[in-house]
């Protein structure tokens, strides 16, 4: 991807969970640094819970490398408190209860399981440059080995 391709992310103000100081983050508000949204299905299930936890135990790797990273699901800001509270969690996770960040992203997607057609998160990850730009995204993420290589990508920018 070069400079010219680089598009800018899609700007929210959502309520967010385990920001210290913070009821709500604000994407733009973020710029100056490069920042990672992972979006994910659901809190407590077993592929967001590893994802959650990998991308926990790598977060003093992506402070190191001046990354923010944050999860954001459809979940409501109580679920995520439990959530981080029950799984140790340290990643700050973005509510979009509304889905209006999942609409933005395009990660608001129709699926199928067991037959059923219904609509839900894909999960995907996007890194964004210091400029708020979406330098990497990863879309349909498989999580084993995931957080590793977006930290990579961190330090590769």
């Amino acid at each position: 991807m070069s400079d010219t391709d680089l598009i800018l992310a899609p700007d929210f103000t959502l309520p967010v969970a385990g920001l210290e100081g913070a009821e709500t983050v604000t994407l733009s508000a973020l710029r100056g640094a490069p920042v990672v949204v992972f979006f994910y299905p659901r809190d407590n299930t077993p592929g967001c819970t590893t994802e959650n936890l990998d991308f926990t135990a790598l977060a003093p790797q992506f402070e190191a490398a001046g990354c923010k990273v944050f999860g954001i699901s459809k979940d409501s800001l109580t679920s995520h408190e439990k959530f981080m509270g029950k799984k140790a969690l340290s990643v700050p996770l973005i509510s979009d209860e509304h889905g209006s960040a999942c609409e933005d992203f395009g990660v608001w997607v129709e699926k199928k399981m067991y037959g059923k057609t219904f609509m839900g998160i894909e999960r995907a990850t996007f890194l964004l440059d210091a400029e708020g730009q979406i330098a990497r995204a990863w879309r349909k993420v498989k999580v084993k080995g995931h957080a590793d290589e977006v930290l990579e990508a961190v330090r590769a920018l």
